[in-house]
């Protein structure tokens, strides 16, 4: 029997950690969010993905569930107006823009991985016959079923979805700011060409990092707590899982305090396995 979190104590653990974190006391905020994990195995608070931030845990190779299922539910009613309105992001209008440029489309069957509120449905809505889109976040599904843009829709971890998945395959599968909560990607890229026709497309964005600060890493945590991918790792598995790649473009992914976040926008073709 799954051991009672006591809500009150766990999260004045976790404030009192952050609080050490943004002071820039980051050895004692590191304790404080070891302390956090121990009340909470499952993370609903990402401590681990803050561990590997700043420095003082491992990377890890996915954000936990628990806690992309509390960020997304908290944020569901807000989360169009911040992302867009605040933060300036707008990826699935360029992959729409992409694919008029490359000529490519229209599409019979599309999967719309984290599909949040339905953006992607809606930037893509008019070049797909029938689209299924699935999101680890209730809240969220439930403001994309309102706007009637999917023929199907699923509350779902991505990964699993893809390895659970028997229905007909898809010839576009869109991951638009997905990879920010993946850090190894092999199970999606698999689990993509697993549920894909051949010739299918797989557009998809990613964040990046300066090589000064990735290094020879594949991936790692970025200061956002969000996974940051070297170009070469996302070319080697799209290549290692049957893809041939279309374009790789540097894009904006969004603004962060102002700054802009560097990233990918990557269309590819899967050739079979």
């Amino acid at each position: 029997m799954a051991k009672k979190i006591d809500e009150q104590k766990l999260a004045e653990a976790y404030n009192h950690a952050l609080a050490l974190e943004k002071a820039g006391s980051f050895e004692l905020a590191a304790e404080a969010y070891r302390r956090v994990l121990a009340l909470d195995p499952d993370d609903h608070g990402g401590a681990c993905v803050r561990l590997a931030a700043m420095g003082y845990g491992d990377t890890p190779d996915k954000a936990p569930d628990a806690y992309i299922e509390t960020l997304f539910d908290q944020h569901a009613d807000d989360f169009e107006d911040i992302l867009v309105e605040r933060l300036g992001y707008c990826v699935p209008l360029m992959i729409r823009q992409r694919f008029q440029t490359l000529e490519t489309g229209p599409f019979y069957r599309m999967l719309d991985l984290g599909c949040g509120t339905g953006l992607a449905g809606g930037a893509l809505r008019d070049m797909v016959d029938d689209i299924t889109g699935l999101d680890i976040s209730e809240n969220m599904v439930r403001i994309a079923h309102e706007k009637d843009l999917y023929e199907t829709l699923y509350v779902a971890e991505v990964e699993d979805f893809l390895d659970d998945n028997d229905e007909e395959a898809f010839d576009l599968v869109v991951a638009a700011d997905v990879l920010p909560y993946l850090g190894r990607l092999e199970p999606m890229f698999f689990g993509v060409a697993e549920n894909m026709v051949e010739g299918g497309i797989f557009a998809f964005s990613s964040e990046t990092l300066p090589d000064t600060v990735l290094g020879e890493k594949p991936f790692m945590v970025g200061p956002h707590q969000r996974f940051a991918h070297a170009r070469n790792y996302i070319e080697e598995r799209l290549e290692a899982t049957g893809f041939d790649l279309v374009e790789i473009t540097d894009i904006n992914v969004r603004f962060e305090n102002g700054e802009p976040t560097p990233g990918y926008l990557v269309i590819a073709r899967y050739q079979g396995s």
